[in-house]
């Protein structure tokens, strides 16, 4: 159910209205198909190394023992910061959507009470966590499912008093101008699917579970992206001025409300912004989640303070998930000064970095299998291998490249250019750089050469 939650966000709920609106009904499908295709590879990459070596903060530990350890480092403070901020953007998107219901209380209020929860989900026990998680990501499976439901209804003209279909999806069409960012739009949307790599090393029989939540990406991102974009594509026309609305965010104009009002069901601006809710506490919870044992990991491998080695008898690396959640609180008030200039460059950081991540799976993988056979394995050995190899993790190294180079494409297009916007776009790059080439200033570390590839530590559990 995490690996499940992972896909289901805001980019699905909010987001698609506006990818819709600028590439096209069509449009948004290509693009949400190809995005969708380059997570599904780069999800067997990392399920293929995450059965073999179920570990904590996985990745990132992975691109360290068999690229470079500068990488790894590199990676791993990438992730733990794009998770930490992450973390804050949720704590204000959660008072964006209190403010539905009670704008008279001042935001950083409801982010206060927000923050409090996950800290306590993540502060008392894993399980806490993983209910927690589970209970969240049905919420938001159920009203994908309900949706699809009655837009096929909507569709057919069984509700409603207009008849939807084909031609309002040919109206718009394939619009080319936009789908380039919408690529990045379903990029964005796609984070938070490699939360069950990280999940891996605490779960029980990773070996068994990891590839069964693998197996379901294709499956899921069929049945919840695809599918949805295809029915608001053939109900609502791709210039309605409702669904431009979708670029700041209006909760009562979410592409999933205006399909629900047209299949007769009035109150759906409160329904959709009960379920966001959840959907933000959700992503909340996995960002202190997934940023806490990334900072573990780190700590483990001596590429941070001892201090976040510490644990509680729960198993909790506490001062992780306290710091974690102190991070998240700074970034948060970041947003209360200076016009939230601050923030949004933390924003486009963080949104950056989770491309970064993806890179660093493709390339770990990569790496993995190379002296996996190297060494003399057998790749039929494996308890879980990846379909179409070395395609797939080509591919989706390609693919995150992309559109690392390409997500500054409205601020060049810009008339007049400007060099902040540019630099906002971009600055998450140079900050990984700093990280990697610090680290192999200062630690000396070397490219690891396959035969030196470490493939055992760790496995010492499953092998007996």
């Amino acid at each position: 159910m995490i690996s499940l939650g992972g896909t289901i966000g805001t980019g699905l709920f909010l987001a698609s209205g506006a990818s819709i609106a600028n590439a096209g009904p069509g449009g948004a499908l290509i693009a949400y198909a190809l995005i969708g295709i380059m997570v599904f590879f780069m999800m067997e990459c990392l399920g293929e190394m995450a059965t073999f070596l179920p570990i904590s903060g996985s990745f990132n530990n992975y691109a360290g023992r068999f690229i470079d350890p500068a990488l790894g480092f590199a990676l791993g403070w990438n992730y733990w910061y794009n998770w930490a901020v992450t973390l804050a953007v949720e704590l204000t998107a959660g008072s964006m959507v209190m403010a539905f219901w009670a704008p008279w209380v001042p935001g950083y209020v409801w982010s206060i009470v927000f923050l409090v929860l996950v800290l306590s989900l993540n502060l008392f026990s894993v399980k806490g966590y993983g209910e927690a998680e589970y209970w969240f990501a049905l919420i938001k499976v159920l009203t994908v499912i309900v949706f699809i439901f009655l837009g096929i209804l909507v569709d057919t003209a069984v509700l409603g008093d207009v008849y939807y279909g084909v031609e309002v999806f040919r109206s718009g069409g394939v619009r080319g101008t936009g789908i380039l960012s919408t690529f990045l739009t379903a990029g964005f949307s796609f984070q938070g699917t490699e939360l069950i790599g990280v999940a891996a090393g605490e779960s029980e029989n990773p070996q068994k579970n990891v590839p069964k939540a693998i197996k379901q990406v294709f499956w899921r991102i069929v049945l919840f992206y695809i599918l949805s974009i295809f029915i608001i594509g053939l109900i609502i026309p791709f210039d309605d001025p409702m669904l431009l609305k979708n670029d700041v965010g209006d909760v009562s104009v979410s592409p999933f409300t205006l399909v629900f009002q047209r299949a007769g069901i009035q109150p759906a601006a409160h329904l959709m912004n009960a379920v966001i809710l959840t959907t933000v506490l959700s992503a909340g919870n996995s960002g202190l989640y997934a940023s806490s044992r990334t900072l573990y990991d780190l700590a483990c491998e001596n590429k941070a303070p001892r201090v976040f080695k510490k644990v509680t008898k729960a198993g909790i690396p506490i001062y992780c998930v306290l710091l974690t959640g102190l991070i998240g609180m700074l970034a948060f008030l970041t947003s209360l000064f200076g016009n939230g200039v601050v923030y949004n460059w933390l924003l486009n950081i963080s949104g950056v970095a989770g491309f970064i991540a993806w890179l660093g799976i493709a390339a770990s993988h990569y790496r993995f299998r190379q002296a996996y056979v190297a060494q003399g394995h057998l790749v039929s050995d494996l308890p879980f291998k990846a379909r179409l190899f070395p395609v797939g993790p080509i591919f989706a190294f390609l693919i995150c490249s992309f559109v690392l180079v390409g997500q500054g494409y409205d601020a060049w297009s810009a008339d007049p250019v400007d060099p902040l916007d540019i630099v906002a776009c971009y600055i998450g790059i140079p900050i990984v750089l700093i990280f990697y080439f610090g680290y192999k200033i200062v630690m000396k570390s070397k490219f690891i050469p396959l035969m030196e590839v470490d493939l055992d530590t760790g496995r010492e559990e499953i092998l007996r």
